[in-house]
């Protein structure tokens, strides 16, 4: 089990495919997305990773968040959410997960609070579908109609169709195909809408209804900041030992012949 990530909703668009048909697809941004701690079987009874995403400014914070960032040794972070992993998933803390992290075809799960519609009634709310629009209904015809029963049980039960407080609550949008990935920007496209609005969070991890593509990294998709050789050591090139690619002279050999 890998973990997830949190990205921003940065809004829909459409891609066009070698064939001409356009592809509508929601543009998710990974900001500074790094893991914050872990959760580990010795200590937590549990394995888990614990990923912060976006900058805030210290002095928005408590101070004992900002410990706790200090600890880590990572800046202050926006968001933080927890996915759980299996024990060989985890990763260090410190580590930056980068966009690559799903290939494109793979299927994901998306969670994120729906926009918010305050009090809606039942035709709103459920699709109920009103009363009659005569024949003895008087200014009532978007009403619910009658709730409960009579003597027995006497009472309304509990998880009753009615008006109230509409969206602003998890929800989850499962199977949505990756068109692509950007690790340069950050950027991942997924295939249809996601819940909530633009510039919210949501949670993006693999389907739990469909295998995880073999092509997915294991345990994530880092950032690093070296580029190493087959060998794993560090590549040092400097003008003073390598040669030009077009074929002159380096500063060295010019100075060796005189």
């Amino acid at each position: 089990m890998r973990t997830g990530v949190i990205a921003k909703k940065i809004g829909m668009s459409r891609i066009f495919n070698e064939d001409g048909r356009q592809v509508p697809v929601t543009v998710l941004l990974l900001d500074d997305l790094k893991v914050v701690s872990r959760r580990t079987m010795e200590k937590d009874g549990y394995t888990a990773v614990q990923l912060g995403s976006g900058l805030a400014k210290a002095k928005n914070v408590s101070k004992p968040m900002r410990n706790y960032f200090a600890v880590s040794k990572v800046e202050v972070k926006r968001v933080l959410k927890e996915f759980r992993v299996s024990s060989e998933n985890l990763i260090e803390v410190g580590s930056e997960i980068t966009a690559n992290h799903y290939v494109e075809g793979q299927l994901v799960d998306v969670s994120g609070v729906s926009i918010g519609k305050g009090f809606a009634g039942a035709m709103k709310r459920h699709n109920f579908g009103g009363l009659r629009a005569s024949h003895g209904v008087s200014i009532s015809h978007r009403s619910h109609g009658s709730t409960g029963q009579c003597q027995d049980p006497g009472r309304v039960f509990k998880g009753k169709k009615m008006a109230g407080h509409m969206g602003a609550r998890k929800v989850t949008t499962q199977n949505l195909e990756v068109v692509s990935t950007n690790e340069e920007t950050g950027v991942i496209m997924v295939r249809g809408a996601v819940p909530g609005a633009k510039g919210g969070w949501v949670t993006i991890s693999d389907a739990v209804k469909k295998p995880v593509n073999k092509e997915a990294p294991i345990p994530a998709a880092l950032k690093s900041s070296v580029k190493g050789d087959d060998n794993g050591k560090i590549e040092q090139k400097t003008t003073s030992n390598v040669a030009a690619s077009d074929g002159t002279e380096t500063k060295k050999e010019k100075d060796d012949e005189s």
